[in-house]
């Protein structure tokens, strides 16, 4: 008896970019996220490009490879709302609640995904938790508040550090700096996002409760598993 070959985690991200497409609504601006899961999605997306008027993109990254693409960008500024936005996760649990901004780009995700009637989350099935938080939360946080906020979240129980390499903190693409959060358990999402984005300094909180996916589509050894909220 012959075995089934098991997908990569590439290979699975590639299977949850293409499903993505069928989201995509012809004549439409659609909003695209940031990552390598999303990469897949961009790579999709180029084959009807022709289809779609453009994208509003989260990160500096996802634009120069839309544009590099053929696929043109528009300002935020300039759309009113978009059918769908489209985008990974570091984690999302069973109601569609999300932790995100392990590239970075939390902040502007946020927005996108405000600007969206549908947030399709695409991921492997690795992402899928039962209680967010065992990946470390991403914080975007002005850089005077820092160490205060990491105070903050010691007093909840959890350990922050200062995003960054060789001695130097990650500047984000909106000039500011990132708390990674280890040691909590998120039970309640909703609550925990109005709460922390309540504390001075901080600019946006890596859990997307307010802006929880519609839809996921989960790469699996099975194919894709859609899953909607």
């Amino acid at each position: 008896m012959t075995s089934t070959p098991t997908l990569s985690q590439d290979e699975l991200k590639t299977l949850v970019g293409q499903a993505a497409l069928r989201y995509v609504v012809p004549g439409e601006i659609v909003g695209v996220g940031t990552g390598s899961t999303v990469n897949k999605f961009i790579d999709a997306l180029a084959g009807i490009k022709n289809q779609v008027r453009g994208a509003v993109s989260s990160s500096t990254a996802s634009t120069e490879r839309l544009r590099a693409l053929g696929i043109p960008v528009l300002d935020a500024n300039a759309v009113e709302s978009l059918s769908v936005y489209i985008d990974g996760a570091d984690e999302i649990d069973a109601a569609g609640y999300m932790v995100k901004g392990g590239g970075a780009a939390l902040t502007r995700e946020k927005i996108v995904a405000a600007l969206a009637r549908r947030f399709v989350c695409i991921a492997d099935e690795s992402k899928l938790v039962q209680t967010l938080g065992a990946f470390p939360l991403p914080v975007e946080v002005i850089p005077m508040a820092a160490a205060q906020l990491a105070r903050r979240f010691a007093a909840l129980g959890g350990q922050a550090t200062l995003r960054g390499g060789d001695g130097q903190p990650l500047v984000t693409d909106n000039g500011q700096h990132i708390l990674d959060v280890r040691g909590l358990r998120i039970t309640d999402p909703l609550g925990f996002e109005r709460e922390v984005s309540q504390w001075p300094g901080v600019v946006t909180v890596g859990v997307f409760a307010q802006q929880k996916a519609g839809v996921c589509l989960l790469g699996t050894a099975q194919g894709v598993r859609t899953i909607e909220y």
